[in-house]
């Protein structure tokens, strides 16, 4: 498993090696490390969601009324919705035994939000345990826990092989498994990610989450695909693009300087909102494979995979990207000499002059 990890993150030619791509906290670039020798798998905590989820489902009802109970039956809480303070999704109040999710959540993040303080609860020893042989820094353990209860919380409210039934049965049809377990698009694309249990695996898959401004807040390879640590990605990737067709699927086949092919989905959308005045964040999420696994998705269907009229080169960044000739480049490599050809203008002021017949 660590090897695959290892490989993903594999440095380009003439590129700095991982985690010397741009400067970011200590904490959260340790923990984003952290999830990436883990192959974003976790055996412990996918043990205990299914514990966990064993109780929730002996409720002959909804998963939200198993959460209820559950959360009742064992920690003595109940949970209901309350106008919480803008920004706050959640609130644990030890005092009145109580779980308080804002008004404003969709139903789909507020079992979320749910799920995670259940997973605090339930699963705080193995999360506690995980951190503890971990070398994190000062710092990253507190970003651990959030991650690996949210790691939780998708095992919890999408079960390890009811879940990878539901891609192998669908292709991996997103928006027909958002309804199948009512998560959003968002929980499922993070759920397939890892799915790295040993006999029992699905497609090695890289997500990438950005904002409009292009800082990059989710990072994650198992495909071999290399992704900047926090912005100054590539404007040709789709992830990008998507912005320019909210809430509808983009596909493309990307190829980075070395050559390697991946296969990638897009897909952005809006979060908040929920008010007159209140703002919304523009999102957009990528997920994508090696092009030897594109035929496993349904996104690839009607389309000519070996057709190299169809691919789009694409680099991990312009201070690192070898493409000279790059009419998108807003920055020269890092080791760039620059030569003066005044008989002829390239589209790109980097690339090579070309001079007429």
């Amino acid at each position: 498993r660590g090897a695959r990890a290892g490989s993903a993150g594999s440095p380009e030619p003439g590129g700095p090696p991982p985690g010397q791509m741009t400067g970011g906290h200590p904490a959260t670039d340790a923990v984003s490390d952290f999830i990436q020798a883990n192959a974003n798998h976790f055996p412990t905590l996918e043990a205990a969601a299914e514990r966990v989820r064993a109780d929730v489902d002996a409720e002959p009802d909804s998963l939200d009324y198993g959460l209820r109970n559950y959360l009742f039956n064992v920690f003595g809480l109940n949970w209901r919705t309350a106008n919480l303070p803008a920004g706050i999704a959640r609130r644990y109040d030890p005092e009145r035994r109580e779980v308080l999710t804002a008004e404003v959540l969709e139903p789909a993040s507020a079992a979320f939000a749910v799920a995670h303080q259940i997973g605090l609860f339930a699963a705080g020893a193995e999360i506690d345990r995980l951190v503890d042989e971990s070398d994190l820094p000062a710092d990253a353990p507190v970003v651990a826990r959030n991650a690996l209860a949210s790691y939780f919380a998708g095992a919890l409210i999408m079960p390890y092989e009811p879940f990878l039934k539901a891609c192998r049965e669908t292709r991996y049809d997103i928006e027909r498994i958002q309804r199948r377990f009512r998560a959003s698009f968002e929980q499922v694309c993070q759920r397939m990610t890892t799915l790295q249990r040993p006999g029992q695996m699905g497609v090695p898959l890289h997500l990438i989450r950005t904002d409009i401004a292009g800082n990059i807040s989710k990072r994650f390879s198992l495909s071999g695909i290399r992704i900047s640590r926090h912005s100054g990605a590539c404007p040709r990737w789709n992830v990008y693009s998507a912005f320019l067709h909210p809430e509808r699927i983009n596909v493309q086949i990307s190829q980075m300087p070395e050559g390697q092919r991946y296969f990638c989905i897009a897909r952005s959308y809006a979060r908040g909102g929920h008010g007159y005045q209140a703002p919304r964040r523009h999102l957009s999420i990528g997920l994508g494979c090696h092009i030897a696994h594109a035929g496993s998705l349904v996104y690839a269907d009607g389309i000519d995979l070996a057709d190299p009229s169809q691919t789009v080169p694409i680099g991990v960044g312009c201070r690192i990207c070898p493409r000279l000739d790059c009419e998108q480049r807003a920055h020269p490599p890092a080791d760039h000499h620059f030569t003066m050809n005044e008989r002829d203008r390239a589209e790109s002021f980097y690339a090579p002059g070309r001079w007429g017949n």
